[in-house]
């Protein structure tokens, strides 16, 4: 028994690592899209020395104007340098930016052919860097602290998940591969390295994976289905139509719309796979005698309960993020059959319900799943 479970050790360590590597293997892959333009570019932090709010103006509770900012650059090659620029307020508060003497920017500097000298500045942002690594760090240690060793998979699963959106999915969409069947390709990788991560490459592992690329699979056919039904599309979310104009107007943004569905609902799918597939390993290697029907029924009990608050989950994640637009409803007395009828409305409907359907059905077949693969021979029969 110590033999076996140092070579189920080893084995995790071993994969554990390789996928350590294969991570940071995929930051490395070139996207290379942009204007050549922004090849003779930098981004540096600067400190706001002086500003300058002679020219800005205010109108109710938007400003609008240039701000002029005398800044010195904090690091890179030209730190040290004193630099101008203009902060233009367009009176968009989402947009807009205030600075103040003592802030952080951050700078685009357009450089000459030679890289050494400063053609102009343009200020892109409060510089944010390092607070969000400090906060990254922190959820990190965080984690592992709690987890253990457990944890340190959690995060290699973190960082490949946000590599693979970024420099496999994002840059596939650009090119053109067909969104729904790249995203299926790039979920199901990434359900497999979570979840065997997690659950190891044992049964529970297969279990989980089985039922989460169930629900998940199930939650694309809806997605589709459903999605000209609903007549919604791909330019209903923000940024859209921007994409079209900045030289991509060959998208397909409906199904890029429709991909991300069940992309969205992939996590919550693989949690519901995941706590399943554990509950009935906990029930079977406490009671190995349990019969194939009786550790489903097990199962079935388990899920009925984590689908229970689940979906609700899902609705809170969605509408959490239309705060302000249902108090814009609510403040100007919209009728809710407007509201429900409005194409962006619609959308995040379509988005609840459809990854719910996906989370209903993961938990019956991760049930069966686990019912199959756990035991290998019925020994009792009995009704849900």
């Amino acid at each position: 028994m110590m033999i076996i479970k140092e070579h189920m050790e080893a084995r995790d360590f071993i994969l554990t690592a390789v996928l350590a590597v294969i991570t940071l293997s995929l930051f490395f892959i070139p996207t290379k899209f942009g204007s050549p333009s922004q090849f003779n570019t930098a981004r540096v932090r600067a400190e706001i020395l002086e500003v300058d709010n002679s020219t800005l103006e205010k109108f109710g509770i938007v400003t609008t104007g240039d701000q002029g900012l005398t800044m010195q650059i904090t690091g890179g090659a030209f730190k040290g340098k004193i630099i101008s620029g203009t902060n233009m307020l367009l009176g968009k508060m989402d947009m807009d930016k205030l600075f103040v003497q003592g802030d952080k920017a951050l700078v685009t500097l357009t450089l000459n052919e030679t890289k050494d000298s400063i053609i102009s500045t343009q200020v892109v942002d409060h510089y944010r860097i390092r607070v969000e690594l400090a906060l990254l760090i922190l959820f990190i240690s965080l984690l592992i602290i709690y987890a253990g060793w457990t944890g340190v998979k959690a995060v290699v699963s973190f960082i490949f998940t946000a590599a693979a959106i970024w420099k496999i999915l994002i840059p596939g969409f650009l090119i053109g591969i067909p969104p729904v069947l790249l995203s299926l390709c790039i979920v199901t990788a990434m359900t497999g390295v979570i979840v065997f991560l997690i659950g190891g490459i044992s049964r529970m592992g297969l279990v989980a994976f089985l039922g989460a690329i169930s629900g998940v699979g199930t939650t694309a056919l809806l997605s589709l289905a459903f999605g000209s039904a609903f007549k919604i599309h791909g330019a209903v979310k923000p940024f859209a139509e921007a994409l079209l104009y900045s030289g991509y107007p060959h998208l397909n943004l409906t199904a890029i719309f429709l991909a991300g569905i069940f992309i969205a609902s992939s996590g919550a799918v693989m949690d519901i796979a995941m706590d399943i597939a554990a509950a009935m390993r906990e029930v079977q290697e406490k009671h190995p005698a349990i019969g194939r029907t009786d550790l489903m029924v097990s199962g079935l009990r388990v899920g009925r309960a984590v689908v229970g608050t689940m979906t609700t989950t899902l609705l809170l994640a969605y509408s959490g993020g239309y705060t302000f637009v249902l108090m814009v409803f609510m403040a100007q007395g919209t009728p809710i059959i407007n509201a429900f009828n409005l194409v962006y409305v619609s959308s995040e409907i379509l988005h609840t319900l459809v990854g719910s359907f996906g989370l209903v059905l993961a938990a019956p077949l991760t049930a069966v799943f686990g019912g199959l693969l756990y035991v290998r021979q019925d020994q009792s029969v009995r009704p849900v």
